[in-house]
């Protein structure tokens, strides 16, 4: 039973992470209908920024954890933001009204863009980061194994679930929210309405990047290692998760990006850790033979 419970917590954890990254696949999927493909290495970028941004914090004194933690917050989440407004600014705007295949390819080269950039300006190798936050607690004990909570566990996952009910509220109570909304429902109507369409999908794009720079910070901080190729990786785990969750749907962007690290977690627990990804595609294929539109989705209305 013990057992059971770590490994609950550490799915938990690693789903919060892959659940704030895939709100900012089902947000522009929800407005334009497109994969934003680039949003994996965005995340990527976060991390990269907030570690910069820790190292020089320490270089000019800053050395309180609590304040460096926030600097480097609002630090990654304006820069990254910008690097979002540029995907859609360079790589979705000029291909809005084009056939659907050509933002497609675009935010694919976005993606290999990025991804050599910060090889080229950081390096392949691996960049490490000296634990920030330690400490933990021990929840329950028996002879053979203790459970324990890590203080920067609760902060990945509080951190998470404060975002979302946020984000939540702005798209139901905001004036912005409304008018994401209405050109997730018709965009040629929202504009016919008044909606400023180009402000909208860039904004969109900018809160997107900004929840994906703060998955990257909780991924620093919590495996305390990056490089380049791990947008790649969790970018497309992510997009599963936007998919089996139910993708244009918030709370299933959430729940299946918990549901993917559960899966991958336990997995690696109980049975083989070489094939945790295997595990976790194969769940998405079930669900999506008997769900199409995912566990949270709506079928689309054609409009006619």
């Amino acid at each position: 039973m013990e057992y059971f419970v770590q490994q609950l917590i550490i799915g938990v954890t690693l789903g919060s992470i892959y659940g704030l990254i895939a709100i900012g696949y089902t947000m522009v999927y929800g407005i334009i209908g497109m994969i934003n493909f680039a949003h994996g290495d965005v995340f990527m970028v976060g991390g990269f920024i907030a570690l910069i941004a820790f190292l020089a914090l320490v270089a000019i004194g800053v050395t309180a954890v609590p304040l460096a933690l926030f600097l480097v917050l609002l630090i990654a989440m304006a820069l990254t933001a910008l690097y979002g407004w540029t995907v859609e600014r360079f790589a979705y705007r000029p291909l809005r009204h084009s056939f659907r295949l050509a933002p497609l390819i675009s935010a694919i080269g976005m993606s290999i863009i990025l991804t050599n950039y910060v090889q080229i300006a950081q390096g392949a190798r691996v960049k490490p980061l000296p634990p920030l936050v330690t400490g933990d607690y021990t929840l329950m004990s028996s002879e053979t194994f203790s459970v324990h909570i890590s203080n920067i566990q609760i902060i990945v996952v509080a951190t998470t679930f404060v975002l979302m009910a946020g984000f939540s509220w702005l798209v139901a109570k905001t004036p912005l929210g409304r008018d994401m909304r209405a050109c997730e429902q018709d965009l040629k109507m929202a504009s016919l309405l008044g909606v400023n369409i180009d402000r909208t999908i860039s904004l969109t794009f900018v809160i997107g990047a900004a929840l994906a720079s703060v998955a990257g910070i909780m991924y620093l901080l919590y495996y305390g290692v990056i490089d380049f190729y791990i947008g790649f990786v969790a970018g497309i785990k992510a997009f599963t998760a936007a998919v089996l969750g139910g993708i244009g749907s918030l709370p299933g962007a959430m729940l299946g990006g918990l549901l993917i690290g559960l899966i991958e977690t336990f997995w690696s627990a109980y049975f083989s850790v070489e094939y945790k990804d295997v595990a976790a595609f194969s769940i998405l294929i079930v669900v999506l033979i008997f769900l199409p539109t995912g566990i949270l989705g709506r079928p689309e209305v054609e409009k006619v």
